[in-house]
């Protein structure tokens, strides 16, 4: 694929992420492929391409011979995968520190600035993708490589915090503030510290 191709295919898709953030496309709702090209002013392989990438993004959902609607989140079920992540990535807290060099400790720290400039001036999907590399690198740093693995499948059994946490300008920032306590509570060798951010991390209450 060339590079005009590809950037097209992701404008089509920042611009179904902001729809779908302002509700314009709402949980649940069909995406018909021809109601997006006149929408969109974009051709099929495009449309298509995009609609692929978001729903392994989590923001839609495809159905086999009926086509893609926007992630329907089961709010209760969301919770229980939440509180199983929490106990998870919490447990993996010592094994992370006891493995956290300095080097280590920069790059994740690197992390968590490109995602405060994508915040500022990246879209949405680069806000998502600056996301998951902070958190794929902390955790890459516990000693049980299955413990990424099973969180890994666990986000992909919720909506991705662009359909669902991150609904507020506000909660996205108060995110990125998270990034950098974790990484002073890593810093500082702080087990418990960096247990509490994380759990509030993933629990995201929604006040802001």
């Amino acid at each position: 694929m060339d590079a005009s191709t590809k950037k097209a295919w992701m404008s089509v898709a920042d611009l179904i992420t902001q729809d779908i953030r302002s509700g314009i496309f709402a949980p649940g709702m069909w995406l018909k492929q021809i109601d997006l090209e006149t929408r969109y002013g974009y051709g099929r392989p495009d449309i298509r391409r995009a609609l692929d990438h978001l729903a392994q993004r989590r923001l839609l959902q495809h159905v086999p011979n009926r086509g893609y609607h926007v992630f329907l989140p089961d709010s209760d079920r969301t919770t229980h995968i939440l509180e199983l992540r929490v106990i998870l990535e919490t447990a993996a807290v010592d094994s992370i520190v006891a493995n956290a060099t300095s080097a280590a400790v920069r790059k994740i720290d690197r992390l968590a600035r490109h995602f405060d400039e994508m915040v500022l001036h990246g879209t949405l999907l680069d806000q998502y993708e600056a996301n998951l590399a902070f958190h794929h690198e902390l955790l890459s740093l516990c000693s049980n490589p299955e413990l990424l693995i099973l969180v890994t499948d666990l986000r992909s059994r919720t909506s991705s915090a662009l359909a669902g946490q991150w609904r507020t300008r506000a909660r996205i920032e108060k995110s990125s503030h998270e990034h950098h306590a974790m990484v002073e509570a890593l810093t500082a060798r702080d087990a418990p510290r960096l247990k509490e951010i994380i759990a509030l991390h993933i629990r995201q209450p929604q006040d802001l």
